[in-house]
């Protein structure tokens, strides 16, 4: 496998190929909590270490390396119940809301490619107020002591993206962009942890890392169109595969049962203008979120 190198705002993020853990010991044994095949917000499988690094499966992500007690939130929140499942509805948020007018993003096609450039900022939306104050009822369960700032993004991807002869593994960092700007990164924390579950995130279910990137690690409800209730784009892998919200174009809300191991399926969607019946990635409420695996090859 080749590496990946995703330039962004002055810090490489390589997706090396399969080797042992990347922070050394052994994760811990997931929770067997049936892969996220419920769609109830108060009912969530937690997917604390449902990683592999040599084959993908439904319900896990398939990971370029492993990390082994790395950061992320310092204590459990009451949402979070120790038989494995958890309460988004429950879930705290952090507190403030930070305009950013200067934000920007543009998506356009040239030469078979469709390009994706901005500068890392949420369109259309405020963030929380990060780093996370001491005054914040989030700072008891997650001391993010990161800003956020603007990175210039510039990704080149195929406006028809080909299934790979075997998926792809992903890595930290961007996963992909969502079409208000956004980096979409895997539904891991620095632990292998669940980071929507375990880290406290922003009203839009956004907030930074130590670079000071601004990212999801799901299908946040900001992202225009994501709440509509038929099949709409929000975003795209660094495949070039489209990432869409959690309802198929009858207005079915889709789960893991619904979905390959790469946390996609073919199916008619709209997709370059018109309705086509291609594979794509669905962000649905349960863990992996957004991608476990890559289906195509991703590229710079």
């Amino acid at each position: 496998m080749a590496t990946l190198m995703i330039a962004f705002a002055g810090l490489a993020l390589a997706c090396a190929p399969v080797g042992g853990p990347g922070g050394g010991g052994t994760l811990p044994a997931p929770i067997d909590n049936s892969a996220g095949n419920v769609a109830d917000p108060t009912n969530l499988p937690l997917g604390d270490y449902h990683v592999s690094a040599t084959t993908p499966a439904v319900g896990t992500i398939y990971s370029c390396s492993l990390n082994v007690g790395g950061g992320g939130a310092a204590v459990d929140g009451p949402w979070i119940r120790s038989n494995g499942t958890w309460d988004s509805t429950a879930k705290i948020a952090v507190q403030g809301s930070v305009a950013w007018p200067t934000a920007n993003v543009s998506i356009t096609e040239s030469a078979g490619r469709r390009i994706i450039s901005g500068n890392a900022l949420p369109v259309g939306h405020s963030t929380g107020t990060f780093p996370i104050a001491a005054t914040d009822p989030a700072y008891q369960y997650d001391h993010n002591p990161n800003s956020i700032t603007t990175h210039p993004v510039s990704v080149s991807l195929p406006l028809d993206p080909a299934i790979a002869a075997t998926p792809g593994c992903t890595s930290g960092g961007p996963i992909g962009y969502a079409t208000n700007g956004v980096a979409i990164f895997n539904g891991f924390d620095a632990g292998d942890r669940d980071a929507v579950a375990h880290e406290v995130q922003d009203g839009c279910g956004g907030h930074p890392e130590p670079t000071g990137t601004y990212h999801y690690h799901s299908g946040s409800d900001c992202i225009p169109g994501a709440t509509n209730p038929t099949s709409t784009l929000i975003g795209y892998a660094l495949d070039g595969f489209g990432i869409y919200n959690r309802y198929d174009t009858g207005g079915t809300e889709l789960t893991n049962a619904d979905l390959d191991a790469c946390h996609g399926r073919m199916s008619p969607v709209p997709w370059n203008g018109s309705v086509q019946n291609v594979y794509h990635y669905v962000a649905t409420r349960a863990f992996p979120y957004t991608i476990g695996c890559y289906r195509g090859t991703p590229g710079a």
